[in-house]
């Protein structure tokens, strides 16, 4: 089925329900929402070859939710894009999935329109072109298959170009469905604050509030504000929202969120980057119990183990610091392993890489038979993450394969490094990384980002001798102003090898 049918079957059965809200004006119902998609399904139907892939580099907007259904209503494939990449990074992006129409801000598409070939149909909301697209005749919704292509999901791209994850509409229906077993069933109160971008995991889960006819409410100031959210806290009835842990980590910075009722927040959904014990007990001391922490990727969207709300609420009262560290367990109707460099199951505590297999793993790389090849094994999506499960299926993750550190021959996991060092008094960030070593292969470095106060590393030291086998703790650290991240904000941990690496050790502190 077209995974566009989730607008349409809403449309029909709620018409009257607001579907895209600005703060707290409704700017579309269901049904305005369906007629603009297919009229935009009718134009794009004109402008491209059939099954051509549409990319949609906008920021979160209101026209966000009718383009990409529109691109689905066509049976097309829509690449959605950070809009925080250049424009040379965007263009890179647009050609390798082959957009002939690419919907683009007012902002980005001057320095597009000079990148990308001149037969490239540029469409910026609020246009006079986009608003005669909006006054074609609507479409009916394009016949596609589970196993056609949906969504082309770009990777982050820390370690080279960013890879395209070919997601099908049987894709996106798992994944959607999986919401509603493994996070919350929603009523006709729910709805969902993009306080993240929509290209991404924002735009995901907003599958499953598209479904049930709930309402996407877009932040009026466009980004993160704690008076506002506090405002739509307030407003809404049942609100959920999806934020990343570098944000989650600032909230205790606002007082204000103290007016807030967060009895009117239903889901707060964490993910997109490692979140620590003392995120999840900032989180739940400013919430409650509504704190979700989900792993997935783009390969697998949103969707591969979870730690979910009465776990984390159980976690936090038991004190259970290896509970709190996990990312939980395997999501309904899929399959977990940790497997070894062979390919063969490793048992429970053993580390190795994580493995998943279900309705939600991508086909396969676009363009990239080879990468495909290495990472879709005998059934299994190898994701490249290091991690072990415990006896009774709990999942924590170690490290990513290719930033695990190896000093003296042992291997050392960064992540239990960083979660350790993030409690310590202090410290507001953390990347823990290895470098060159002549003696021990690697030794690891601790990149520190100060709170309020510069932490002394022999304190630091001190910490990690407590809680950590020596051989784990680093063997320098460096304080810095921030870490350098992608547009998804993930930490540019090969970037700073190659910083920490060509500086002269004298320069970094080493405990005594």
């Amino acid at each position: 089925m077209n995974i566009a049918h989730l607008l349409v079957n809403s449309a029909r059965t709620f018409p009257e329900r607001p579907a895209v809200s600005l703060g707290s004006e409704v700017l579309l119902d269901y049904a305005t929402l369906g007629a603009r998609a297919a009229r935009l399904a009718a134009a794009l139907k004109r402008l491209t070859a059939d099954r051509a892939n549409v990319a949609i580099t906008l920021p979160n907007c209101p026209e966000y939710l009718e383009v990409l259904f529109g691109t689905w209503c066509a049976g097309l494939a829509a690449a959605p894009m950070n809009t925080r990449l250049n424009a040379s990074e965007l263009a890179f992006m647009i050609e390798d999935c082959g957009a002939r129409v690419v919907f683009a801000s007012s902002r980005q598409a001057p320095a597009l329109r000079d990148l990308l070939p001149p037969d490239t149909v540029l469409l910026v909301p609020g246009s006079p072109d986009y608003s005669a697209a909006l006054e074609t005749a609507p479409t009916k919704v394009a016949d596609r298959g589970s196993d056609d292509l949906a969504w082309i999901f770009y990777t982050s791209g820390t370690t080279g170009k960013p890879k395209g994850a070919m997601l099908s509409h049987g894709n996106l229906m798992a994944m959607t469905l999986a919401y509603y077993a493994d996070i919350d069933a929603l009523d006709e109160h729910a709805a969902l604050l993009h306080v993240a971008a929509t290209s991404h995991a924002s735009g995901l889960f907003g599958l499953s509030f598209i479904a049930r006819a709930g309402n996407n409410v877009l932040l009026e100031s466009g980004s993160f504000d704690p008076t506002e959210l506090v405002a739509l806290i307030n407003h809404y009835e049942s609100l959920s929202f999806f934020m990343p842990p570098t944000l989650l980590r600032r909230l205790d910075s606002f007082p204000e969120l103290a007016q807030a009722d967060m009895r009117h927040v239903r889901t707060v959904l964490l993910g997109a980057a490692p979140v620590t014990p003392r995120d999840l007990r900032v989180g739940h001391a400013l919430f409650g119990p509504r704190l979700w922490n989900g792993y997935g990727q783009g390969e697998s969207p949103c969707t591969i183990t979870a730690l979910n709300q009465a776990m984390i609420e159980r976690a936090i009262a038991d004190n259970d610091e290896a509970r709190l560290s996990s990312v939980g367990i395997v999501r309904t109707g899929l399959c977990l392993a940790i497997l070894d460099e062979s390919g063969d199951a490793l048992p429970a505590g053993e580390a190795g890489e994580v493995a998943v297999r279900g309705a939600t793993v991508m086909g396969g790389y676009l363009n990239r038979p080879e990468a495909t090849a290495a990472t879709l094994v005998n059934g299994w999506l190898r994701t490249g993450d290091v991690g072990r499960i415990d006896e009774r299926g709990f999942l924590t993750l170690l490290d990513r394969k290719k930033d695990v550190i190896i000093s003296g021959g042992m291997n050392i996991y960064a992540r239990e490094v960083e979660d350790v060092l993030l409690e310590a008094s202090g410290v507001a960030d953390i990347a823990v990384i290895g470098i060159p070593d002549e003696e021990w292969g690697e030794s690891v470095v601790a990149l520190v980002v100060p709170g309020e106060q510069t932490p002394d590393h022999h304190a630091l030291d001190g910490v990690c001798l407590e809680r950590l086998a020596r051989f784990k703790r680093p063997k320098f650290y460096l304080i810095v102003d921030e870490l350098p991240r992608n547009a998804s904000g993930k930490v540019l941990k090969r970037q700073l090898r190659e910083e920490v690496a060509g500086m002269d050790k004298a320069s970094l502190l080493a405990p005594a």
